[in-house]
């Protein structure tokens, strides 16, 4: 690969990470308005300092898993809420295809995609993408509900109620959600899990 292609597709990476940062910082400020709530009362809400979510509304800061898990929480929604829209790519009722995947893009080097549809379900299903160093953020989160995965490839380090357990591709978890967890790729290449949570409420 040329030097200008490798410069054209760093170009291209950089200009998906932003329109994914912006859409998702649109999305909370134009949720937020229409539910009439201000910025004080989901600081409050949610534990988020006013200037932090003004930051991620602005998109002058990429909210973390449990931001993100806080936040829609507050504005009564699911995560799911904010993944960019590709319904108009994909027209079957029971089937997702790779390509009209909806993405959701995390500053930290992690990436969800949806392979469930988006709405009416009781489940939902996702293929997750962590760089190396990645993880969901310092803190610990939980929720309702029950989730399970599998690591497909690389190495995968998940806490659950203060344990951590390490994985590698063909180990899989299971947990109430309720439990408090985080998680991270402590390895030096790109590591998959498809995830799966239910009710949706990631």
């Amino acid at each position: 690969m040329t030097e200008g292609k490798r410069t054209a597709r760093r170009d291209e990476d950089t200009d998906l990470d932003r329109v994914s940062e912006h859409a998702v910082g649109n999305a909370i400020r134009t949720l937020r308005k229409l539910k009439q709530r201000t910025l004080k009362e989901v600081a409050v809400d949610t534990g988020l300092s006013i200037g932090y979510l003004s930051q991620v509304e602005r998109n002058k800061s990429s909210p973390s898993v449990k931001a993100l898990h806080a936040i829609s929480r507050a504005l009564g929604v699911n995560i799911t809420w904010f993944f960019g829209d590709a319904a108009e790519r994909n027209s079957e009722q029971y089937v997702v295809r790779r390509d009209a995947r909806n993405e959701l893009r995390f500053e930290t080097g992690i990436s969800d995609f949806l392979l469930s549809q988006r709405e009416g379900s009781q489940l939902e299903l996702l293929w997750c993408r962590f760089e190396p160093g990645s993880s969901s953020g310092d803190d610990a989160y939980s929720h309702n509900g029950e989730e399970a995965g599998v690591v497909v490839t690389g190495e995968f380090a998940i806490m659950i109620d203060d344990t951590w357990h390490i994985l590698k591709a063909g180990d899989s978890f299971s947990f109430p959600s309720y439990l408090p967890h985080k998680y991270m790729n402590p390895g030096r290449r790109v590591a998959e899990v498809v995830w799966a949570i239910t009710p949706p409420t990631y």
